[in-house]
């Protein structure tokens, strides 16, 4: 049980407690079929198990000839013997002076390494006449070009997407190595929220947090396996936790973990099982909490949408992704802000912006006017997160700013 944790940590200290305390939860490895591994993440390395293209083939339609005959100067006469067609099983020997006739894709004939596009040559019956200007071995594309046998073609920690999946099916691959997708269980807290369909009461609201954390886990390479709207009582809200942990490797909860009388989640995570931090010096989303209960991770995000959603996409993403061992080389993003901004506090804050570039291909980031944590519609009209450190005050316009994520 806890009892003292860390609190009004940095964004970064809280990125590298989740980092170091997800890691020993690496997702198993499963076969699945490669047509079905879309989204999934790779969990071993795949090499190449012949070259890829597996034969030396036509990159265009004309003529398969040896380059040591092509003309200097001049034009010289090559005598079509045959022609090879994409998917032949056989194909002429070209000699000196010879030809076939060769279409794109189609396996380059014995004694030819030079296809010259049927454009360029004059044709007269089985006479093909060839000017100078041609060179050796162009238009051939070479065995292994792409892959060669044995080569590293796809890292363990990859996101499967359709190129990935076009290359393990060209190799050969009917299944594939994936990380096993974590299960979550969804607890969204609140006794103002009513289900959708139903009428509003006085202070009521329709609740929203867990569709979208349905979708954002989905997103995120995850799998929902329950999802339960729990009133803020701490018996129910204790029974709900006990059998969310039972059945997930991850709890994701909403509501009830700030300091009001009705948050009863960090005490009960103390008591149930141990907290690893609470509370990040980050806006919006300062109460996120974050523990374990058993062998099961907890997150409990605050309650208002916005939050919800950012603190997902910084914290339970960064957790899933070290879960599935994904790799994450992508490149830092970093823009110009549109608009100065003037940032009163003293935490880090992520500020929903729309990106855009210019005419020139300066990516500009425009705040959106709208940054309230309970408001929606600054998250729908926006599509970035655009991260203000700690120590920014005044931001003018042009500001070089990162975009989340930053690591």
């Amino acid at each position: 049980m806890s009892t003292e944790h860390p609190t009004r940590i940095s964004l970064e200290q809280a990125l590298d407690i989740i980092i170091s305390r997800c890691a020993p939860h690496r997702m198993t490895a499963e076969n699945v079929a490669v047509a079905d591994a879309q989204n999934r993440v790779l969990a071993e390395d795949i090499h190449a198990t012949h070259d890829l293209p597996p034969f030396a083939n036509s990159a265009m339609d004309g003529f398969a000839l040896r380059g040591a005959d092509l003309p200097g100067a001049g034009e010289s006469t090559f005598r079509v013997i045959g022609e090879v067609f994409a998917g032949a099983t056989s194909a002429p020997n070209v000699g000196q002076g010879e030809c076939a006739r060769i279409t794109t894709g189609a396996p380059l004939p014995p004694g030819a390494d030079t296809v010259v596009i049927k454009e360029n040559v004059r044709v007269e019956n089985d006479r093909v006449f060839v000017r100078a200007g041609e060179k050796a071995g162009i238009n051939v594309r070479a065995a292994g070009e792409d892959c060669a046998a044995g080569s590293l073609v796809l890292r363990a920690g990859t996101h499967l997407q359709a190129a990935q999946l076009a290359m393990l099916s060209a190799l050969g691959r009917a299944s594939v190595p994936v990380r096993r997708k974590p299960r979550a269980a969804i607890i969204v807290t609140g006794d103002e929220l009513v289900d959708v369909g139903q009428p509003l009461g006085f202070g009521q609201i329709h609740e929203s947090n867990g569709v979208m954390l349905t979708a954002l886990l989905q997103e995120s390479g995850a799998k929902a396996v329950s999802e339960i709207r729990v009133r803020d009582e701490p018996q129910a809200l204790r029974a709900a936790l006990l059998d969310a942990a039972a059945q997930a490797d991850l709890i994701v909860s909403s509501g009830g973990v700030s300091a009001g009388e009705a948050d009863h989640l960090p005490a009960l995570l103390g008591e149930l099982g141990e907290i690893h931090f609470h509370k990040v010096r980050l806006k919006p989303g300062m109460p996120v909490l974050f523990g374990e209960i058993g062998a099961c991770l907890y997150f409990g995000l605050p309650g208002n949408p916005v939050s919800t959603a950012v603190t997902f996409q910084v914290f339970v993403r960064c957790a899933l992704a070290t879960m599935l061992g994904e790799h994450r080389g992508h490149a830092v993003l970093r823009a110009k802000l549109s608009d100065s901004v003037h940032k009163k506090h003293a935490r880090a804050e992520l500020l929903r912006c729309a990106l855009a570039s210019d005419s020139e291909g300066v990516l500009w980031a425009t705040p959106h006017s709208h940054q309230g944590s309970h408001m929606l519609r600054g998250l729908i009209e926006s599509n970035a997160l655009v991260l203000l450190p700690e120590e920014a005050r005044e931001l003018e316009r042009g500001a070089v700013v990162t975009v989340w994520p930053a690591c």
